[in-house]
Parts: structure tokens; C-alpha cells; sequence
């Protein structure tokens, strides 16, 4: 398999590329890239959020859980936000009450701790680089950032960063955030703890209305566990369990191969599942040339609205995203998350390093996804890129071009549809490296770049 990067912004694979080809590991460029995505990719993703992990280093696999933990002080009533998502009108609640305990940047810390192999400053450069000079902002971003204007610009640091002069940025704008470059260099002189410890943490304490105490920040630790294991088309899957549902989805999903597509959506449904929307993701996906791989899934929630003063870094809004509520919130323990970043073995090894934005449509489009390559043989590009479907509960939303005698059938037993214009970034987001190849997803401007081979 060629060393590759997949992500969802050019700029976040070119921090990657750039890391691997000075020496890197795959999880340099992962860290390299995830802080890169913190600056290009903000509509999607910030340091003050949470993440979930898989590292493979050619011998043993492990799942690290940096997401956010329930902070222990009582924080201001959340603020009740409509959002146009689609068609629907969906309620959600941010302002800083909302805000859980970081975990990225720890997470960061530990991969680089663990299997890194350049000095942390090193793989902050890129993303520094990036935060100097501005970053264009994608179609598709830009599409999201419209639907997300109400809590994007609820504050007046927002409105200044994303509707400078009163305009929302469009794609091909320049995403400026000078604020982000100075939050970076605390990032780079004191490491993760910045945000524990550090200049970063004590500017987070310092925002009115907040739960977080300092306790909660010093004592946040991240996870590493094994993952969980299911078989996928004869293959050995490995991604998270929980609220993820992947391995109980692959448990219950038959072969795909050889299926008339007619068939292999209506089976495909029948092992899927799917709630609400919910707030927005990005993923990280790097192979090296050693073989090893990481992938790296990150979120903000929606986001709070709260800009943290000086470093225009976004607060994280996980209090109040109702679809992972699924547990009492209890302080200090660590909320659920349906992140799910994957790897698959065969006979000959790593075939699939595959991780996947989207929320709750995050497990339909990475299962849809993987079994497309691994089951039924496509290569990376055609199985981003192919039409998706998402269940929610009755309703199942279909993207142009998948099988309309399918859809007819499910609208026959009693099932509505709801048929999208066009590709959406609401399927989510899937990074793939593969032996057929690297590719990022059109619906949320990914990219994909493989390392030029030594001349």
C-alpha cells in the first residue's frame, strides 16, 4: 500500500504529505494534519474539542479515546438555537454552558508521545503556516458554514471571522482567524498541556459561563483500549464499539457481492439504523511508508457560538448534542461519541485504513463505504464517491443516482423518501487509504495525496 493522506480540506492533506516526506510517521502526520484541519477546517473541527483514534504500528492495533469529558462546575443555561438542516429545522443547544472538557489536544499529545518520531514543534508548523496566512474555505465548507451561520456568527468575534464586513465567507474565500497563530504558538512552546496547564487552559477558565474548573482540565487523562473486532467480507475489522453500533452493523450485513444493485441497497438498509442530524465532524486518515496507519476522527459538536478571546479558538458544544445523550452526564466521565476510525486485514495484511465524518450518518457511510471496496471491489474514488442512502427511522433520504427500484419498493411497503437534489455533505464525510487507492470526499471538499516514491 503507497504512504498516503486522506482529509476533508487540500490544506489539512498537504500538512500531512509534508511530514511524511521530511521523515514522519503516521502519527506525526496524523497529529500534523488533525492540528492543520484546527485551522482549515473550523466549520467542521477545533482544538477545543474531542476525538477518537486507531494506530496501527505493524504489529499490534489500539484505539485511543480523546473525546470530552462532563465537566464538574455548573455552567450557564444553554441557549436554545434553530438550525436549518436540509429541509428540517433542527433545536439545538450551545452558548458556553455547553462546552465540555477538551480532549484533542491531549490525544494529539499521546500519539506523538507514543509513536511519533519528529519533535513536537515540528508538527506544528504546517498548521502555524496555515493560521499566518489564511486558508481558502471549500464549497462544501462553505455550504455548511450557511446552513451553521446562526451559531457561527452568534458572537461578535464569530460575525468578524466568518461575515467579515457583514458578508458570509463563500467557497473560495480566504478564512481568516490571526487569533488561531498565536494559539499555536502556545501550542507549540508548551505542548498539549497548553490547554491543560497552560496559557490555553487558563483562557478557556476565563470564559464567562463555562462549566469547566481547573480541576477538570489538570485531571484529564486520554484512553488507549483495544478495539473492537468484527469480519467484514472475510476480513478482520477493526473500529470503536459503543455508540458507534459498526460492529453490530457488519455483524448483521450480508455480502454484498455479486448483489443486483436493487438488492444490495435494500440489504444494506436492512442492517442500518440512523437517528437525527447532528453537529459536524472531520477525519484524518495516513498510511506511511513503514506500513503503520492512523486514523483520527475530531469534532466540536456544533459549536458553542464562544470564541476564546485572543486565540479565536471555537469552544466545543458536546453538553448539548442530544444524540449522545444516551447515558446520564455524570462529572468527569467521558461522554459517548459515534466516531468509529477503522482498519481491515486481509491474508496479505492492511487493506483498509478508513475513517468517516457525519455524525449519526458517520456509521452508514463508513460501513456503505468500506464493504464497497472490500466486498464488492471498488476502488477508493468510486466507493466515495458513489451514491449514499441514510435511514431515519420510516424515512430513508437517497442521494441522485441510487437504485430506483429499491426506492420504489420501500415507498410500496409503506416507507417515505425523501430524494436530495445532489450530493450532500449531510452523507457524511469519508477518508479512505486503500490498496485501491487514497481519496478524500467530494461532499465535504476532501482531498487525498499519496508520498512521491524516492527518485
Amino acid at each position: 500500500m503507497q504512504a498516503a493522506v486522506a482529509a476533508g480540506h487540500p490544506a489539512t492533506v498537504a500538512a500531512g504529505i509534508e511530514i511524511l516526506e521530511d521523515g514522519g510517521s503516521a502519527a506525526d502526520a496524523a497529529v500534523a494534519a488533525g492540528l492543520a484541519s484546527c485551522v482549515a477546517e473550523t466549520v467542521m473541527t477545533g482544538l477545543l474539542g474531542g476525538g477518537h483514534a486507531i494506530h496501527w504500528d505493524g504489529r499490534d492495533a489500539v484505539n485511543l479515546d480523546c473525546f470530552v469529558t462532563v465537566p464538574s462546575g455548573a455552567g450557564a443555561p444553554p441557549i436554545d438555537l434553530a438550525v436549518p438542516f436540509g429541509e428540517e429545522v433542527v433545536h439545538y443547544a450551545v452558548g458556553p454552558g455547553t462546552c465540555g472538557v477538551p480532549g484533542l489536544p491531549a490525544g494529539l499529545g499521546a500519539l506523538w508521545e507514543r509513536y511519533g518520531r519528529l519533535p513536537w514543534p515540528r508538527l506544528v508548523e504546517p498548521a502555524l503556516a496555515l493560521a499566518r496566512s489564511g486558508v481558502m474555505l471549500p464549497p462544501a465548507h462553505a455550504s455548511c458554514l450557511a446552513m451553521l451561520e446562526p451559531v457561527f456568527t452568534l458572537s461578535a468575534r464569530g460575525r468578524s471571522i466568518y461575515a467579515p464586513g457583514g458578508r458570509l465567507l463563500e467557497g473560495g474565500d480566504v478564512l481568516a482567524q490571526p487569533g488561531l497563530a498565536a494559539a499555536l504558538e502556545e501550542l507549540a512552546a508548551e505542548g498539549a498541556d497548553s490547554v491543560y496547564q497552560g496559557a490555553l487552559g487558563l483562557a478557556l477558565l476565563g470564559v464567562e459561563g463555562v462549566a469547566l474548573i481547573r480541576a477538570d482540565l489538570e485531571s484529564y487523562e486520554p484512553l488507549w483500549s483495544a478495539p473492537a473486532e468484527a469480519e467484514l467480507a472475510g476480513c478482520r475489522f477493526l473500529t470503536r464499539g459503543g455508540l458507534s453500533d459498526v460492529p453490530e452493523t457488519l455483524a448483521r450485513l450480508p455480502r454484498l457481492a455479486g448483489l443486483p444493485a436493487t438488492e444490495r441497497v435494500l440489504a444494506l438498509l436492512a442492517a442500518l439504523g440512523g437517528t437525527g442530524p447532528d453537529g459536524h465532524t472531520t477525519n484524518v486518515t495516513v498510511v506511511d511508508s513503514d506500513g503503520s496507519a492512523c486514523v483520527l476522527t475530531t469534532s466540536l459538536g456544533l459549536g458553542t457560538g464562544d470564541f476564546l478571546p485572543g486565540y479565536d479558538l471555537h469552544l466545543n458544544s458536546m453538553l448539548g448534542e442530544v444524540d449522545l445523550h444516551h447515558v446520564p452526564l455524570v462529572p468527569g466521565e467521558r461522554m459517548e461519541s459515534m466516531m468509529a476510525p477503522s482498519l481491515a486485514f486481509d491474508a496479505d495484511g492492511l487493506a483498509l485504513a478508513i475513517g468517516s465524518a457525519g455524525g449519526t450518518r458517520l456509521r452508514t457511510a463508513l460501513v456503505g463505504v468500506a464493504a464497497s471496496i472490500l466486498d464488492e471491489g471498488l476502488g477508493a474514488t468510486e466507493a466515495v464517491q458513489r451514491p449514499r442512502f441514510h435511514p431515519v427511522g420510516e424515512l430513508v433520504h437517497a442521494e441522485p443516482g441510487v437504485d430506483e427500484d429499491a426506492l420504489a419498493q420501500l415507498e410500496a411497503n409503506s416507507r417515505a423518501v425523501r430524494r436530495w437534489p445532489a450530493q450532500h455533505h449531510y452523507f457524511g464525510g469519508v477518508s479512505v487509504v486503500g490498496r485501491g487507492g487514497a481519496t478524500g470526499d467530494p461532499r465535504r471538499s476532501g482531498h487525498a495525496a499519496t508520498l512521491a516514491s524516492p527518485a
